[in-house]
């Protein structure tokens, strides 16, 4: 609370509620808002303060320096409240939470560890889902994006995959991409596992890299691409996800086989989940 030596009071908390502090707006904004809003308090005030004043026998006279002197003092405590404002704007949002914004994997990244903390399906033990918040990732790396175009074998061959539990998985060796990391020149197969409801549409890359068993799942990570017509694929390690027994052992995981073991370190995608079990 203000008090004028004029008697007169401004409540600043109450002036500054009524400027819609709720909104997020810049400090410029919030400045110019509270000017206008000021104004037309000091306006109002002006005219109910000299309203029934007894103005003897200079009444304008009288009223003008009435006027003056409860605009003075106020003009004064506006400033020194505007300047101790000035620095009082939003907090400027991070740069993990603007790149999530607009970022699809991001957003991915960030619908999944809902899906996986409050899921009847999440692959994180019930026991687990109450302290689990979140799983980690490398930033997002965009030079481990690539446009790929995808060689398809003229005879694709059925192969059988191993998994973490000793079983077998049947999948059929499609096709591969060519790309270069740093300079190295690397290739991936692409499967299609003939075992799995829904599975035909999509390409399964099963890889392990160099950071495999360290920053990243010793038993590797997978990329789904959706099939298409053009051959040509968005090849995108920043998408690169944890099969699900790095989370839980009680699920069964198709294992990279040898030649998709990149000499090169990936460091994109999904990193090691705590509890996982190398």
């Amino acid at each position: 609370m203000v008090t004028y030596l004029d008697g007169t009071r401004l409540n600043w908390f109450i002036f500054y509620q009524t400027t819609n502090p709720n909104r997020p707006i810049s400090a410029k904004k919030s400045t110019a808002h509270i000017l206008s809003s000021f104004l037309l308090y000091i306006h109002r005030d002006f005219n109910h303060n000299n309203r029934g004043r007894d103005t003897g026998d200079c009444p304008s006279l009288k009223i003008q320096s009435a006027g003056r002197n409860i605009l003075g003092y106020k003009i004064i405590a506006f400033i020194f409240v505007v300047f101790s404002l000035g620095g009082c704007s939003e907090p400027k949002p991070s740069r993990h939470e603007s790149e999530s914004a607009t970022d699809p994997v991001l957003q991915e990244r960030l619908a999944k560890d809902a899906a996986f903390k409050s899921s009847e399906d999440s692959p994180i033990a019930k026991q687990d889902r109450p302290d689990f918040e979140g799983l980690s990732y490398y930033a997002i790396h965009s030079g481990l994006r690539f446009r790929a175009e995808l060689h398809r074998y003229e005879r694709p061959e059925q192969i059988r995959l191993g998994t973490n539990t000793g079983e077998i998985r049947s999948a059929l060796r499609y096709g591969y991409f060519d790309f270069q990391v740093a300079g190295v020149s690397c290739r991936l197969s692409a499967y299609k596992l003939e075992d799995s409801v829904n599975r035909g549409a999509f390409l399964f890359i099963p890889f392990r890299d160099a950071t495999s068993g360290k920053e990243t799942y010793g038993a590797g990570r997978y990329i789904d691409l959706k099939e298409n017509t053009s051959g040509t694929y968005d090849l995108d390690f920043n998408l690169a996800y944890n099969p699900y027994c790095a989370y839980n052992k009680e699920f069964s995981c198709p294992l990279p086989p040898p030649e998709n073991t990149l000499a090169v370190p990936i460091h994109a995608g999904e990193k090691n989940y705590p509890g996982s079990r190398q």
